[in-house]
């Protein structure tokens, strides 16, 4: 059993761990194989098949490039946040105008939240982040 015998006479009680630890990896495997199939994204469906369909309507995109030291320019014309804010209140009244935004990466986060909570007080809709594919 689980009981030794010291040499002094004295019983030293000791607990067999292994039967735990092959319930619990049993346990582990178990929920490593049925885990997958609860998610949503894991099970098999079959998605109706349509032609493509040109959309009609198409945004109206107005880019706003931001350079290394946070200096703005819309449709190549540099503008200050004052002169943007004016710009992008006629403009957002289209709905279909859609703001895309092209920073540079060294650009500080702060600017760019800035120039975005420019845009939502202005009542810019859409908005746009423009990057390059790796």
């Amino acid at each position: 059993m689980a009981f030794n015998s010291n040499s002094d006479g004295e019983m030293m009680s000791e607990i067999n761990v292994t039967p735990l630890v092959d319930v619990m990896l049993v346990l582990l495997v178990v929920f490593i194989i049925t885990a997958p199939l609860l998610a949503p994204q894991s099970l098999k469906i079959n998605l109706p098949k349509t032609d493509a369909v040109q959309q009609q309507d198409q945004p109206q995109r107005v880019s706003l490039v931001v350079d290394e030291k946070g200096n703005i320019e819309i449709e190549q014309r540099p503008v200050n946040d004052e002169e943007l804010a004016a710009l992008l209140r006629q403009r957002a009244l289209d709905p279909q105008f859609q703001l895309q935004i092209e920073a540079d990466k060294a650009v500080p986060y702060g600017r760019i939240a800035e120039l975005m909570a420019l845009a939502q007080h202005a009542g810019v809709a859409k908005l746009a982040f423009i990057t390059l594919a790796k």
